[in-house]
């Protein structure tokens, strides 16, 4: 009965899981090891295996990558963020902020781009406000799933069952016929997740969060101007007090020094705020609207553009000529054409004001100058050690207006179906990099490979497992096994089929192959396809149980340092709430 195909993929499908979920290999690997095996054992030809690198959705995909790399770059998509997320507050208030937006979004526009623009976001502002990004980015995921099954455009998902049931004769969903299952479901889902869901998640910080004492730390002073909106605020008010890796020691007000710095304590114009700090919270220090570094003609160090300039670490050397000289003195900016941004001497905390600090041997000092830097001084004697620091992506002002324009455009012409996503978002990407709102290394190293690979992959293994009749197959002794139960037995069965086949070959594939079996069970039975067939929909989207089952799960999936099993424990209960809800929804309405 069962031929050696059936039984060989049987193996490899089980082999592929108890990987995953041990993490014994990276996902990549293993899913593409699979597609490999299943070439060797005939399963697959060579076309079939390789059909997804030249996939729509993939390729979509990673040219997005180049796109929301750019929007970050030029800090567009980071004042979104603060829009979308607010200040500091408990995470179930920043998600209920932040998560039912995503999910209106996700509804009319597909919910791939939504997710893939928004991940830099978070990323920024959970560093900023020191909270855990991993609380955050599997709920961005699920919102924007949640948001996609309310239209007929949210998802690619509803689109392929729209466009299967079109060529069996039936008539195709209209706009909205979906959202009067995929409303209630959102709402709910939602509200799971805000409330309850993310006390599951993992708590992992940043690792510059938890550096701590073992890490080098500078000291940076800046000067209050006249436009710096928390004048007169407390330290507590003005969002001071609690920064991720920065820490206010010490105000010079009119000569006097004020140290240790009260919550309680007001900032006034002219006052030289002390922070000690890690390198990447300094040089974002130092971009905060109001607080100055230094009056310096050689960069605008609020306006400066990182595709010229990087920040580079230097410990003056036994020989240096800056030996002995305060800062000021050393005439550094013009011999170096470099800016001092902030300094460290190992087991004391400097109290001056940078330009009065006196250079000894073994000083560590951050700087800002040209790339050309590095190949210049790496060498010389002043230097005992030439690094270069943490990669702090920065570009001119008039970049953001530039770059919200092609994003805009984007928008425009996928939401009015101008021309294909693909289309939209690769001419996106192209044009960012022709406007230098990111540089063509940058874009490149931009793109996530794992992901595409990943993506790529499941197409082929997912005809594997329609070539070897194993889908067929358990999907078929499902339904046969529920049929006793009548409507809403083999409603059930559609449902769970085809969400665990979303779990393992993704959500298109999945409602590929199930769509026939829930369409010739409507049929044989004399019941009306249309309820099967939406619920196909929403089982084939409604992916939370592992990163592979939907794109978004699996672009969060790196960035929010989650593990296989942090999916498992979370996603798991959250199929198999949505999926009652969704059943019942379905059931009510259509029987």
């Amino acid at each position: 009965m069962f031929d050696f195909s059936f039984w060989y993929t049987s193996i490899l499908l089980i082999g592929l899981t108890v990987i995953l979920v041990s993490e014994i290999l990276e996902a990549d690997i293993a899913i593409f090891s699979v597609l490999i095996l299943l070439i060797l054992g005939g399963v697959i030809n060579p076309r079939e295996a390789f059909i997804g690198f030249s996939n729509h959705g993939m390729l979509t995909v990673g040219f997005l990558f180049v796109v929301a790399a750019a929007l970050q770059r030029t800090g567009v998509l980071n004042t979104v963020g603060e829009k979308l997320l607010g200040k500091q507050g408990s995470n179930t208030k920043n998600l209920f902020r932040f998560l039912p937006p995503v999910s209106a979004i996700s509804a009319f526009f597909n919910n791939t781009p939504v997710v893939l623009m928004l991940i830099p976001v978070v990323n920024f502002w959970a560093k900023k406000n020191n909270k855990a990004v991993s609380k955050f980015l599997i709920p961005l995921s699920y919102a924007a799933i949640l948001g996609g099954i309310c239209t007929l455009i949210g998802t690619s998902t509803t689109l392929v069952v729209h466009g299967l049931m079109l060529e069996k004769g039936l008539d195709g969903m209209t706009f909205f016929e979906i959202s009067k299952i995929g409303i209630p479901v959102a709402i709910i889902g939602l509200l799971a997740i805000i409330l309850v869901g993310h006390r599951f998640l993992p708590d992992r910080k940043d690792p510059i969060t938890q550096l701590g004492d073992q890490t080098r730390e500078y000291v940076v002073v800046m000067k209050v101007g006249q436009d710096y909106q928390n004048t007169g605020k407390s330290i507590e008010k003005a969002g001071l007090r609690h920064l991720k890796g920065l820490f206010l020691f010490q105000i010079e007000r009119k000569g006097t020094l004020i140290s240790p710095v009260t919550p309680e304590e007001t900032i006034q114009v002219r006052d030289r705020l002390f922070f000690t700090g890690l390198p990447e919270t300094i040089l974002d220090l130092q971009k905060e609207p109001g607080l100055y570094l230094l009056k310096n003609a050689i960069f605008d160090l609020k306006n400066y553009d990182s595709d010229r300039v990087g920040s580079f670490e230097v410990v003056i050397s036994p020989n240096s000529p800056l030996i002995g000289k305060n800062i000021r003195k050393s005439d550094f900016r013009s011999k170096y054409n470099a800016v001092i941004v902030a300094i460290h001497r190992s087991g004391e905390r400097i109290n001056k004001k940078i330009g009065d600090i006196i250079l000894h041997p073994g000083d560590t000092l951050l700087i800002l100058a040209k790339h050309e830097f590095f190949d210049r001084w790496y060498h010389s004697r002043d230097f005992y050690l030439v690094s270069k620091s943490v990669d702090i992506s920065s570009k001119p002002k008039r970049y953001v207006f530039i770059s919200s324009g092609v994003l805009v455009c984007m928008i425009l012409a996928m939401a009015l179906n101008l021309v294909p996503i693909l289309v939209a978002v690769s001419i996106a990407a192209v044009a960012l990099i022709l406007f230098k709102c990111i540089s063509p290394h940058d874009a490149q190293n931009s793109v996530d490979w794992k992901v595409l690979i990943i993506i790529a992959s499941a197409f082929g293994i997912a005809k594997g497992l329609e070539n070897s009749g194993l889908a067929f197959y358990l999907a078929n002794q499902l339904v046969i096994s529920t049929q006793s139960m009548g409507i809403l037995g083999m409603l059930i069965a559609v449902y769970v089929v085809t969400s665990i086949y979303t779990e393992i070959i993704t959500n298109n594939a999945a409602a590929a192959l199930v769509f026939p079996i829930a369409y010739s069970i409507a049929s044989q039975s004399g019941i009306d396809p249309r309820p099967f067939l939406i619920a196909v929909a929403i089982a084939a989207s409604a992916s939370f149980a592992t990163p592979i089952g939907y794109q978004t799960n699996l672009m969060v999936y790196g960035p929010g340092g989650y593990r296989f099993k942090d999916f498992l424990k979370i996603g798991i209960p959250m199929n198999i709430f949505i999926g009652i809800i969704a059943i019942t929804t379905i059931y009510l309405i259509y029987f």
